[in-house]
């Protein structure tokens, strides 16, 4: 069978919606329709330009744009301020289907949504949020900046500076690693009021963009998820008004950490999106490339190889789909969402190497889009807070259950 043939099935073989459950029920309708409305779109809207948007590294504005008109980039924003105020669950189940049909666009919405609308919801005064969440629930993008070059893991090492100066605040600094900075309208900066206080002295501005004496560094040339736009932030004497703090003086450790947690659910969505698009073309080839005579799926390492893949793609799903739950029922869900980023990101690798073994020589070249899924994979394991981290947050919060 050609090449070509076997594309062309691969592509088709996305029209088919897999039935998803939940513990032992099925989603509530609302959810259904939502899954159903993202993988429509991912499928028409996404996919055919996903391999573009890789090679040449561009952003999908038009598409971003039709997701804010569906409610994509509000999607736990109360319709009080344009959202759609879906759960935190209604936001995993899009995610991980928009991410099947580029993960740099399912990057873009994870990451708007969780360390921006979300925020600005969670903290904002009724000002903040007519000026800086209103507009962003359309089109615009937000942006979140707290790592720095030499502050990633270690927070506390912060070294952009936040200096009063009558009714303002001059910034000064260099945050690293900014997504949707080259496009985006707004950010969210983390900078300390006082290096000696370390944690205590972190607060979070709100910043319009652009602004007079904030620069964009370089638009950096990354292995995956190219698709969405990452650079630094240079700022030189950039001034905020007092009254664009958010939250209080002193809180934006604490903002930033209890965001991230949310955040972690949005990776581990998309890296569940990203390993499900590779099982999906895996099977679908193996049904048709034939070896020996009969198609490849009949061969038992094959198979098992579909066994190991579903099986962790399934267990990572209800990690993640228990963390989001857990988010919007009680306020500590720190644990259940380290668990579920470290095993769905842990299972996307797993996955996407597993499918480019099914697919042989058609894994490693870009005329089929598994290598593409590896690429993007490696990053569900770094940004967010590297595996390394999250293990260390739930052995610590083990001994904390057990009263030690």
């Amino acid at each position: 069978m050609s090449t070509s043939v076997l594309k062309l099935l691969i592509k088709n073989s996305y029209r088919t919606c897999i039935p998803r459950h939940f513990s032992v029920q099925d989603l509530p309708d609302e959810l259904i329709g939502l899954q159903k409305l993202c993988r429509t779109f991912a499928h028409n809207e996404l996919e055919p330009i996903a391999a573009k948007l890789d090679k040449e590294n561009l952003f999908p504005k038009q598409q971003i744009d039709k997701l804010g008109k569906l409610g994509l980039l509000a999607i736990c924003v109360p319709r009080k301020w344009g959202g759609s105020e879906y759960s935190t669950l209604g936001l995993a189940i899009a995610v991980e289907e928009i991410a099947k049909g580029c993960s740099g666009t399912g990057a873009t919405v994870s990451i708007h949504n969780c360390l921006y609308a979300d925020l600005l919801n969670r903290c904002g005064t009724d000002k903040q949020k007519e000026v800086f969440l209103r507009p962003f629930t359309t089109g615009a993008i937000g942006c979140f900046a707290l790592s720095e070059p030499d502050a990633g893991s270690d927070v506390g090492g912060m070294t952009t500076t936040a200096r009063l100066d009558g009714n303002h605040y001059i910034l000064n600094g260099t945050k690293s690693w900014v997504t949707s900075g080259p496009v985006g309208k707004a950010a969210v900066i983390f900078a300390t009021v006082d290096k000696n206080l370390k944690h205590k002295g972190i607060t979070a501005f709100l910043v319009p963009l652009p602004s007079p004496g904030l620069n964009l560094g370089k638009r950096e040339d990354k292995l995956g998820i190219r698709a969405s736009p990452t650079c630094n932030f240079i700022l030189e004497n950039v001034r905020v008004p007092r009254e664009n703090v958010l939250g209080e003086v002193g809180d934006g450790f604490k903002i930033a950490m209890v965001q991230l947690d949310k955040a972690r659910i949005g990776i581990a969505a998309q890296a569940l999106g990203i390993g499900q698009a590779a099982l999906n073309v895996a099977v679908q080839y193996a049904a048709n490339r034939k070896t020996f005579g009969k198609p490849i799926n009949q061969q038992q390492a094959v198979k098992l190889r579909f066994a190991d893949m579903a099986l962790r793609l399934e267990s990572a799903r209800l990690l993640v789909w228990r963390a989001a739950v857990l988010c919007d029922q009680r306020g500590k869900f720190t644990k259940e969402s380290s668990m579920a980023k470290w095993a769905a990101s842990e299972t996307a690798t797993f996955v996407t190497h597993a499918a480019i073994q099914v697919l042989g020589g058609m894994g490693y070249v870009s005329d089929m889009p598994v290598e593409r899924y590896y690429r993007d994979a490696r990053i569900t394991e770094i940004y967010g807070g590297i595996t390394d981290i999250q293990k260390l947050v739930i052995g610590d919060i083990i001994i904390k259950e057990h009263g030690y």
